[in-house]
Formats: C-alpha cells, structure tokens, sequence
C-alpha cells in the first residue's frame, strides 16, 4: 500500500541537511514543475506587501515569507519531521523506532503546493505556501500546473493508495480511477449517528498513520487494509471495492 498525506501550513525550522530539489522523489515527472512553481514564489515573497494575501500571512507569521527567500541555505529535514500540525502531531514521527521510520519511508508520501509529491524522507526546506494559493508568475493556477504534471507519474507503481489527503491537494493530483480509496473520517456521536470531523479528523488520520508504522502493517488491497483495521480495534466502514472508505472513530 502507499498513504498520501497532506501537507501542513504550519512546519519547523532549521534542518541540518542542505536541500537538493534534484534528489526529490519523481524527479522525471515533477522536476520542470517544481522549478517553474518555486521561481514564482521567490518572485512573490520577494514583495512583502503582495506575498501577503496569497500566502495567507498575518500578523503573527510575517517572518514565514522569508523562509521562500533562503530555501538552498535554511537547512533540510525530512518532510515527514518538517510539517508540524494536528496530523503530524498526532503521528509524531520522532518518536518512532527505525523500523516504524523505515516503514513510513517505504509506505508514505505527501502532496507539497511547493514541490509535489514528494516521500516521507524526502530532505525539504521550511517554506509557505499553500494548495489554493495563487503565484501571480506562474501564469496558472496551482491546480492545473501539478495536475498536468503529476499526469505523468504511474500511480500504479505505488501500489494500492490510501489516500488521506484533504480536497485541495487532492485537486492538485487527482488519482487515476481504480488506483486507490479515499478515506473519510467520522465520529459516533452518544446516539449511535455518526458525523463529519474538522480538526479531530486530522488527528485520526495521524494516529492511523502511526498504528500502521507500529504494526509494521503488509497491506495490498483494499480488504486487507479493513482487515488490519479490525484487528487493531478500529471501525471502517464501506465497501472495500469502491473509491470511499470511511473511518469511524472516536476522537474528539
């Protein structure tokens, strides 16, 4: 299986890597984008006043903008040590043995505004950018720029896909149909209905993404992964043959 994650907004600084765009995962596929995309930023963080907006900068993250400004010099670290947030908190990466970590290099990626799709190890700067962001540069939207690129990735490679990304990233590689399931997250309320989840659905996607390191988890279709489900005590429902799958829990 291959679990696609979100990004986050929020992400830690420093690294004590040097970043290489070269050596990012499908580099063939999404190198030319990846240049194209982060010229433009520069371009635009380079203008606090216009960066503003578009990156979503208030008062108390201004300093964000300029970490656009030093990506070659400001350090790297691995993307899934990088985004910090409800979700990654909740999955804690650094608090993972080696063979938990081996198993997210091996099983994870995570779709990036700024670089694609890009491995849980991949070694990657602090930057600002979101997927519904707009690079005045680019001469195109976000989505259609990593869309047309990401059309040249085999999605089937990675094997069957949990797909756990929010729907701006999905829209910015949508998954080529009968490649892989969509997860929802609900909570069951006290009367047995269930409902959707805002911040606590990130947190469930995290704590699945951590169990499944844990466990070490050898997964290949859609059944399997139901079946893994069961066995740790987690409710997924739907049926395991379509595009959805629903994750009940109790979070909240």
């Amino acid at each position: 299986m291959h679990i696609l994650l979100p990004p986050s907004e929020t992400k830690r600084s420093g690294g004590g890597s040097v970043f290489s765009a070269e050596s990012l995962a499908h580099g063939g596929a999404l190198h030319a984008t990846r240049i194209r995309v982060r010229d433009a930023l520069v371009t635009l963080s380079g203008d606090a006043e216009a960066a503003a907006k578009p990156l979503k900068l208030g008062v108390k993250n201004q300093d964000e903008r300029l970490h656009n400004l030093e990506l070659d010099t400001s350090g790297a670290m691995p993307a899934i040590e990088r985004y910090t947030g409800v979700l990654y908190d909740a999955l804690d990466a650094a608090t993972l043995d080696e063979g938990a970590r081996a198993w997210l290099a091996a099983h994870v990626s995570v779709q990036s505004a700024l670089f694609g799709l890009i491995r849980a190890d991949d070694l990657i700067p602090a930057y600002r950018l979101s997927g519904s962001s707009r690079l005045p540069a680019l001469s195109t939207t976000l989505k259609r720029a990593w869309s047309d690129a990401h059309d040249a990735i085999t999605w089937a490679e990675l094997g069957w896909v949990l797909d756990l990304r929010s729907k701006d990233y999905v829209a910015l590689a949508p998954l080529p149909a009968g490649v892989g399931s969509w997860l929802n997250v609900v909570q069951r309320g006290p009367d047995g209905a269930v409902r959707a989840l805002n911040h606590f659905n990130k947190a469930a996607k995290g704590d699945l993404v951590r169990r499944l390191a844990i466990s070490g988890a050898e997964v290949s279709t859609p059944t399997e992964f139901v079946d893994w489900a069961t066995a740790e005590g987690l409710e997924v429902e739907g049926d395991p043959e379509t595009a959805e799958l629903v994750l009940v829990t109790e979070l909240g």
